[in-house]
């Protein structure tokens, strides 16, 4: 019973945080062409945010006022982000968005590797993080 009650305080937790992510819109300057799944993505100011709870974001180039939206798996942390940042993943002169964390939060949005990130790992590129400061709007 204790280890039932437990299981559902887990995924209301979860399901809070993923709900509070919906809320939020992420705006960060990405000085680099980029990618996320399998479309690419000029250098240029942009908005991120959940556009419903199963985790599908849009992805917004403010300067041009282009929207796409993208597929997202949560992922968490054990202690609260202490910064808003975007990681990429640079793998040679790529750069892979790679998650997305929120300040104050621990449950944060992750999205899957490309044809060219998985390409390039069985090529034994070792991926380094790179990671841009991003404000978080409402």
């Amino acid at each position: 019973m204790k280890t039932l009650r437990f299981v559902l305080c887990a995924l209301t937790a979860l399901l809070m945080a993923s709900g509070a992510f919906a809320q939020t819109q992420v705006k960060a300057n990405i000085p680099f062409d980029f990618v996320v799944g399998d479309r690419y993505y000029s250098a240029g100011e942009y908005s991120l945010k959940a556009i419903n709870d199963a985790g599908v974001m849009q992805i917004t180039n403010t300067d041009l006022e282009m929207s796409v939206n993208v597929g997202s798996n949560a992922c968490g942390l054990t202690l609260p982000s202490e910064k808003t940042v975007l990681q990429f993943r640079r793998m040679s002169d790529m750069y892979f968005l790679y998650r997305i964390w929120v300040r104050g939060d621990t449950t944060g949005r992750e999205f899957p590797r490309s044809r060219e990130e998985r390409r390039l790992a069985q090529l034994h590129e070792k991926p380094e993080i790179v990671i841009v400061a991003a404000n978080v709007t409402k």
